[in-house]
């Protein structure tokens, strides 16, 4: 069987990725500045240290068959540790592979590099305008990506959703919070936008599948979401009404509350940055076909499918993290003022 090496393996895309390529009998090297410290740790061969540094990167592409980077540094990171982690890392990585004759490289991207859309469904080649350090550090990372592509390597770029499931807390860990807490979901405007977004499992099978495919198939750039979803009111409101206390969605007039929220994010009071708040109240869905058509990629999981699913997990694990916050999807992000919010909802 193949042997992988994984960065950010130890991250919420790491740990799922690790779980589904044991369970299809591959060789697992994951490389990540985080300790492993999941039951897994014996099966696999973990090298703990930082994309950026170039002894450990070509120490870890020893012996490997395929690369999948998933290691990135989040929008609530400093500027300067996204565009070194994101950038001069997926440049450390990719060259590395291509010193070692490594063929296939795949490239776990994010819809961030589309911007703000004036138009949906998105497209693969539609124009790519990133938000933020984070959004920007993805598109130059990818024209990284193509620039191997164009020296010869098989360089599939994956441009997921937001993906939850196990493992995943983040941002969406406030949501959860105030779920079980029995208090309702603020949403800037109505809600009735359409907002994607996507199980980490169907994200590991579509990962899979440019890992499997012919080089002819998966030498290309691919969008990938769920099927299957509604509104954002519709879709949340499904967590609100498993967790049983009543409770509903409140829209709030979202010109005001996005000023409100530049503010807190400017005084570091508030967890949400701009990528996230500013497209909240629009639209946001990618088109699948490509993948659907190419890959044969087939979402089991709606959107309220992954979230129940995500929630679940939440309830089952909280006295793991319940008293942890940071940066990464792996631990509550710190609610900040917002947790005054709460008590009005």
């Amino acid at each position: 069987m193949a042997r992988y090496l994984i960065t950010g393996g130890a991250g919420f895309l790491g740990i799922n990725l690790v779980r589904y390529l044991l369970d299809r009998d591959h060789e697992v090297v994951t490389l990540d500045v985080a300790d492993f410290d999941y039951p897994e740790r014996d099966k696999i061969t973990e090298i703990t240290g930082d994309i950026r540094d170039r002894a450990i990167v070509d120490k870890a592409m020893d012996g490997i068959d395929i690369v999948v980077h998933t290691a990135a540094a989040l929008p609530l990171y400093t500027p300067e540790e996204i565009y070194s982690t994101d950038v001069d890392g997926t440049r450390n990585m990719i060259d590395s592979a291509h010193q070692h004759n490594i063929s296939r490289f795949i490239h776990i991207s994010s819809t961030a590099v589309y911007g703000i859309p004036d138009h949906h469904p998105l497209m693969e080649d539609d124009q790519r305008v990133g938000v933020g350090p984070y959004g920007e550090a993805k598109v130059q990372a990818e024209d990284i990506c193509f620039e191997y592509r164009d020296k010869g390597m098989i360089v599939p770029v994956i441009r997921p959703k937001s993906f939850i499931g196990p493992e995943r807390l983040g941002v969406f860990a406030l949501f959860y919070d105030w779920a079980k807490d029995g208090r309702g979901f603020p949403m800037l405007g109505s809600g009735n936008n359409r907002y994607q977004l996507l199980d980490v499992e169907d994200l590991c099978d579509s990962i899979y599948l440019c890992a499997t495919l012919d080089d002819d198939v998966v030498n290309d750039t691919f969008n990938i979401g769920a099927k299957d979803f509604t509104t954002m009111r519709e879709d949340y409101q499904a967590v609100l009404d498993y967790a049983g206390f009543g409770k509903q969605i409140t829209g709030l007039p979202a010109e005001p509350a996005i000023m409100v929220l530049r503010v807190l994010e400017s005084m570091n009071l508030s967890p949400l940055y701009k990528w996230v708040y500013e497209t909240a109240s629009k639209d946001s869905f990618v088109s699948i076909e490509r993948a659907e058509e190419k890959l044969g990629y087939r979402p089991k999981f709606s959107n309220k499918d992954a979230l129940l699913r995500n929630y679940q997990w939440y309830l089952d694990n909280l006295s793991k993290f319940e008293k942890q916050s940071g940066v990464s999807h792996r631990v509550p992000w710190s609610q900040g003022v917002l947790k005054l919010a709460k008590l009005v909802f």
